[in-house]
């Protein structure tokens, strides 16, 4: 039987070694397994993991031109299924009624969250929030850009302008 990149086989430990170990699978072919690729935990003693003379799952990894065959016993290993939680988007306020009242509000023209600026309590969709956020955020860029305009243009300074103390 000629083995193939990502068959999954059925072999033999015949020898370990500080970088892992290796494997004779039914074919006759020997491969090795390195040690990182022993377990899906972290490694220090191979030995702790396997013995030799014990049967393995490999899957072949790679072969190589020489023939060295590269293989994996946590890949063949199936993967345990995670029940998966089904996540609900909710605002960004969640929780913002129980702030302190003595809290003092944010800079910009926008009004804090604590106060009164909640909507419903029920979850939105992705969109919905992405939509909120763009609104809010275009809000406060363009709170932000007025004050920092009329900062710019008085033109005093240290240098030039009607300040004449300094002899530059």
């Amino acid at each position: 039987m000629q083995l193939n990149v990502g068959d999954i086989v059925e072999g033999k430990v015949t020898g370990l070694t500080n970088f892992g170990a290796f494997v004779k699978v039914t074919s006759g072919e020997v491969g090795m397994v390195h040690i990182s690729e022993v377990a899906s935990s972290y490694v220090k003693d191979i030995k702790e993991h396997l013995a030799e003379g014990q049967d393995v799952k490999v899957k072949v990894l790679s072969i190589n031109e020489a023939g060295k065959i590269s293989m994996s016993i946590k890949q063949a290993e199936p993967k345990p299924a995670e029940p998966r939680e089904k996540k609900e988007f909710r605002s960004f306020d969640k929780g913002a009624d129980k702030r302190p009242a003595g809290n003092k509000p944010r800079r910009g023209n926008n009004p804090p969250v604590w106060q009164g600026n909640r909507q419903e309590d029920k979850p939105q969709s992705f969109e919905d929030m992405m939509a909120k956020f763009k609104q809010t955020s275009d809000e406060r860029q363009a709170g932000m850009k007025k004050p920092a305009e009329s900062r710019r243009s008085g033109g005093g300074g240290r240098r030039g302008g009607n300040n004449n103390n300094y002899n530059w």
